[in-house]
């Protein structure tokens, strides 16, 4: 293994090797139990709480608070941690915020908010679960239902960045499904609840409910419900490792989507595949700081040309200094022997985002088992994916894409079975509840089956 002199990307040589403990020690990493903290991150817990908790204890310690006082506890924390002045009176958008902030926001912008919106609820409607009904034989009737939840919380992140597209990829599908009620929360800064894209979107989509508030109180608030924020069925969306560790600490209390980590992507090139666009894609996904940017390749010649490009472009980002570091500490470039070793590898780490730019990109498919989301050929980056083209962004990290899928319409619809027998099939099906209740020792089981059988 190599520091690349002019980019400190690490590079590795796995025609001959096993690149099993590297890819495990990334991946350990970037999962929550990786606790990959800012500095920054690490003295605001000091200077909040008076001791260097844990992420795990900051969370915990929140969630209870929030959960035992309620809004207060969500006020002072927002406080605290962000620098929140807000009182309870101000905690949520009100109409004539949301209203102010599309009349004030870019028309052509808009525009954009309303071509994506229909292209996910194209996709999403489209994919969308529907009853199904079978009749065994004449007289039983079974039934598999799907009821869209009633309310759902959805996180928008508002540290470094705004994030309409957040708004979009988590309300619309939970619409497309016919949820009614979809609350937002975000951080209470200039790139959160107070960001005129953020909630002229929020107000294009019909979203009404948007509270100044985010991080482990959000989460917290939305589990519990608090003064003026009721309680939701399902909290979903994207955020730090404070919030990814608040959705798990209140799972069970509600559901949640995923327990997230860093974004991440792996690029599979071939001698075919441009090294700047290539390069152009591992910066995307570092550029989140931390992210992880992983190029797997057969072609000597395309990984240093990708080394030289990522160089070079890399110094006109304007988070330059932060991509950078997410390139040195995530960042790799992987030699392999051929196609069948990439596929090998590439299934290993599990990646949010794969995309593979190859000639003839659909051919690998079939041999591609574990990703959260795929991106084929030289012209679909993997920021189509997370603006326009219909599926979520919200996607599988930290390896979970072996068992874990990206968030769509369908996890907005709680499925349920209906089932009817008549006279004669309850007397047909009789014997067979007999025979396990008296195996498992149920008598009472039994008995509701015999009591009907003598009428």
């Amino acid at each position: 293994m190599t520091d690349s002199s002019s980019l400190e990307i690490q590079q590795i040589d796995a025609r001959d090797g096993d690149v099993t403990s590297v890819l495990s020690d990334l991946r350990t990493k970037l999962s929550p139990r990786g606790n990959v903290v800012s500095e920054a991150g690490r003295k605001k817990t000091i200077e909040v709480f008076g001791t260097p908790l844990t992420p795990q204890q900051v969370v915990e310690k929140i969630c209870v608070d929030v959960r035992d006082r309620g809004l207060q506890a969500v006020l002072e924390y927002s406080a605290k941690i962000d620098g929140s002045q807000y009182g309870a009176d101000k905690l949520r958008v009100t109409e004539e915020e949301l209203e102010k902030a599309y009349q004030q926001a870019d028309p052509e912008f808009l525009k954009s908010v309303r071509r994506i919106r229909d292209n996910i609820l194209h996709f999403q409607r489209a994919i969308l679960h529907q009853d199904v009904e079978v009749s065994r034989e004449p007289g039983i009737k079974m039934r598999q239902r799907y009821v869209p939840l009633r309310r759902v919380g959805v996180c928008v992140p508002g540290g470094a960045a705004a994030y309409p597209s957040t708004v979009l990829m988590t309300a619309v599908p939970a619409m497309a499904a016919g949820v009614q009620e979809v609350a937002v929360v975000a951080p209470p800064t200039d790139f959160g609840a107070n960001n005129i894209d953020v909630l002229a979107t929020c107000h294009e989509l019909g979203v009404h409910e948007v509270y100044r508030m985010g991080g482990a109180q959000a989460v917290a608030a939305l589990a519990y419900g608090v003064e003026g924020v009721p309680s939701v069925d399902k909290i979903v969306g994207p955020g730090n490792l404070f919030v990814a560790l608040a959705k798990k600490f209140v799972y069970g209390e509600v559901d949640i989507d995923s327990i997230a980590g860093p974004s991440e992507v792996v690029v599979i090139a071939d001698e075919s595949t441009r090294a700047d666009f290539t390069a152009a894609d591992l910066l995307a996904q570092a550029e989140h700081a931390p992210g992880a940017s992983i190029l797997v390749t057969w072609s000597e010649q395309t990984l240093q040309a990708t080394a030289a490009e990522l160089s070079k472009q890399s110094q006109l980002l304007s988070r330059s200094e932060l991509t950078l570091q997410s390139l040195r500490d995530y960042g790799y470039l992987i030699l392999v022997r051929d196609e069948s070793q990439a596929c090998e590898i590439t299934n290993m780490i599990a990646p949010e985002h794969l995309h593979v730019a190859i000639e003839e990109a659909n051919r690998l498919v079939p041999h591609l088992v574990n990703a959260g989301a795929i991106f084929l050929g030289n012209w679909t980056p993997v920021a189509l994916g997370d603006y326009v083209a219909g599926p979520s962004h919200v996607l599988p990290t930290s390896g979970t894409a072996t068992w874990a899928s990206g968030l769509c319409a369908n996890d907005f619809l709680r499925p349920g079975s209906v089932t009817e027998y008549d006279q004669t099939s309850l007397k047909a099906d009789a014997g067979d509840v007999q025979n396990l209740a008296d195996k498992e020792g149920l008598t009472a089981h039994r008995a509701s089956v015999d009591i009907r059988l003598k009428h």
